[in-house]
């Protein structure tokens, strides 16, 4: 394993940021709104922390790009930079709907080549690396054999379906099935807990790095609208376009008839 030693400390890190979202998440965590309808807790803060710790004793030569750190541009001229959410799915969380996560994924020049998401309340993590597969709970997995639209379970953001986002889709698939957090819902892609993924409305870098590689390694792809992988630690994190995961061969399916419907 190429990237072993990397894994190992992104396993740690996420755990010990896991079990301090598991400890907020089972009391009554305080909770501000950073913008609207976005919340900030302490735990986030906190997972962050410990984080960024654990990264830096261990790779004291890496950047790190992170959602709650103040951005240093300094990154862009490292190789190694490290991409972390401390807690995806915060509205989740505050919510008490099991569907967040710690995300922490390491890219090199631009590439993902390891990444783990942990989920406390289901007490579950997905972790893999370059080249050596992606694994759940320490179980082998791949994304799922399904290729027909028709019969896919979709999993897909609650909120972008609630405003009804999914609507140009409608009788496209066998299931439209709302998931919380982005990192969770590329989680459960790798593992075959639903076919396909579709997003519609923007990410950020930190949101999906991670997933990236575990989908990646479960023999799956992750790839933009316009068939495009994501290179990583740019300028801009936002990634604005629309994003589908899942088998080649069904992600293909669903990108032609999105071109054909586009085309009008």
């Amino acid at each position: 394993m190429r990237y072993r030693r990397e894994l190992e400390v992104a396993l740690a890190a996420a755990r010990e940021a896991g079990a301090i979202l598991l400890r907020h998440y089972q009391s009554d965590a305080g909770h501000w709104e950073k913008s609207k309808d976005n919340p900030l807790t302490l735990a986030d803060l906190e997972s962050d922390r410990a984080i960024g710790e654990r990264l830096r004793r261990a790779f004291p030569g890496d950047a790190i790009l992170s959602e709650e750190t103040v951005d240093d541009p300094a990154r862009l001229a490292h190789e190694r930079v490290w991409i972390v959410d401390p807690m995806d799915g915060t509205k989740e969380f505050t919510r008490r709907i099991p569907e967040f996560g710690v995300s922490i994924a390491l890219a090199v020049a631009g590439e993902p080549v390891v990444g783990v998401i942990l989920n406390p309340a289901a007490g579950s993590a997905i972790w893999a690396s370059r080249g050596d597969g992606s694994f759940r709970d320490g179980r082998r997995v791949r994304v799922s054999s399904v290729a027909k639209l028709s019969e896919a379970v979709v999993i897909a953001s609650r909120t972008e379906i609630s405003r009804d986002q999914f609507k140009p889709y409608e009788g496209w698939f066998k299931e439209l099935r709302p998931v919380g957090s982005i990192a969770w819902k590329l989680a459960c892609i790798a593992s075959a807990e639903g076919d396909l993924n579709v997003s519609v409305a923007p990410k950020n870098e930190w949101d999906v790095c991670a997933g990236d590689v575990l989908v990646r390694e479960a023999g799956g792809v992750y790839v933009g609208f316009d068939g495009a992988r994501r290179a990583y630690n740019q300028p801009a994190t936002l990634i604005e376009a629309g994003m589908a995961a899942g088998p080649p061969a069904l992600v293909e399916a669903f990108l032609a008839r999105e071109r054909a419907r586009q085309a009008g």
